[in-house]
């Protein structure tokens, strides 16, 4: 089985991967099964990482042995730094596939990508609308470099440059559309007056602790403006040249206990809530587990802020629905879940589709049902 190239071992997987995303429902348009069947990406990702149960990661061979994981609905880490963290990935084709088509690309369009990775999907849009008329940016000058070798190597030549992606790439604009693979705090203004009218943009807004989801926005003449999609999803955060680590280490202090009757980890199971909660709560905020020691399993969900409030939720409820819940800090933070919950409940429950974004020069607004039903008001001035 040929496993470089254009052979026909690659091919076959290719083929097989179109087929079970039309199964699964997250592919419908022809021209992009086409630009799926027709991308190499193992020559885009000839290395992934996978990681094991004790933490630690090891390297793969996709374009080798592991030749079908790169076709498969799998998201390839592709960069680990010095502490073991992932810092670069590929992204699973399933969702890729199912962002473009939520950004209703048409022929004849100039797109924008924030965030080049591998070049994968620099790699689709190139086969849809041709080279000419993607440009792709990522703020990692390797990254970019590697990704222009190895699209060459089968014949595709978009636009490349290392940027920093917050600041768009104004050169040549104006674009039809903007896309975002990685997740941001807020939509960068730069982006909208890159945008031509009636364009439109797709990002992964995450505004706290991987609070946020995807939103589709449509330039109009003073603002951004559009939905959050159904379908949650989740990227990497945006990186930019000279960004640092910070630890946040709970405050080691006596704590209050009380029980609650919220979800203890809306990160997961309610991710609504988990918006408007961060809406209110400190920026920065971590959000994790501790471990029982004998079991190794999680056994309650914890948040801490950097000014040292933190709180901890038994993950095991009492027959009264009730859970136990220890906190301690200058914030209650644990106060703002509760609130959150009671607010979505309120509302009749919403999904994301009932929530919107306007995006104006100064500022970002969270909206339910329609833009002046307000929800939230960032001021970015």
């Amino acid at each position: 089985m040929t496993t470089t190239g254009t052979g026909a071992g690659w091919a076959t997987y290719a083929a097989g991967l179109v087929a079970a995303l039309t199964e699964a429902g997250d592919l419908h348009d022809p021209a992009w099964a086409a630009a799926l069947a027709a991308t190499p990406r193992h020559l885009l990702v000839p290395i992934a990482y996978r990681q094991q149960p004790d933490g630690a990661w090891v390297e793969v061979d996709t374009s080798g042995p592991d030749l079908e994981l790169a076709y498969s609905p799998t998201t390839l880490v592709t960069e680990i730094d010095a502490d073991g963290r992932a810092t670069s990935s590929s992204t699973k084709p399933d969702l890729m596939l199912r962002m473009l088509e939520i950004l209703d690309v048409h022929a004849g369009q100039r797109v924008l990508e924030i965030g080049t990775g591998t070049g994968y999907n620099a790699a689709l849009l190139a086969h849809r609308l041709g080279d000419h008329l993607v440009f792709s940016i990522d703020v990692d000058v390797h990254l970019v470099a590697a990704a222009a070798e190895r699209l060459a190597g089968f014949g595709r030549h978009p636009h490349l440059a290392a940027r920093d992606g917050v600041d768009g790439w104004p050169e040549h604009a104006p674009y039809d559309r903007i896309i975002a693979t990685c997740s941001v705090p807020r939509i960068p203004w730069s982006w909208e007056q890159q945008l031509g009218p009636g364009g439109k943009l797709l990002a992964d807004l995450k505004l706290g602790a991987s609070a946020g989801n995807l939103v589709l926005l449509t330039r109009h003449d003073d603002r951004l403006e559009g939905r959050f999609t159904g379908r949650w999803a989740a990227f990497m955060g945006m990186r930019h040249h000279g960004d640092t680590t910070l630890d946040r280490a709970p405050n080691a202090q006596t704590s209050q206990q009380r029980t609650t009757t919220t979800p203890a980890q809306p990160w997961n199971t309610d991710r609504e809530v988990w918006l408007l909660a961060c809406l209110a709560l400190p920026a920065h905020l971590r959000h994790g587990y501790t471990l029982d020691p004998a079991t190794r399993t999680p056994k309650a969900a914890t948040l801490s802020a950097p000014d040292g409030s933190w709180c901890e939720i038994d993950l095991t409820t009492a027959e009264d629905g009730s859970r136990q819940i220890r906190e301690a800090g200058p914030t209650s933070l644990w106060a703002q879940v509760e609130h959150a919950y009671q607010r979505w409940q309120a509302w009749d429950r919403p999904s994301w589709e009932r929530l919107g974004l306007t995006v104006t020069d100064d500022a970002q607004v969270v909206w339910l049902d329609q833009p002046r039903d307000i929800i939230h008001r960032i001021d970015l001035s």
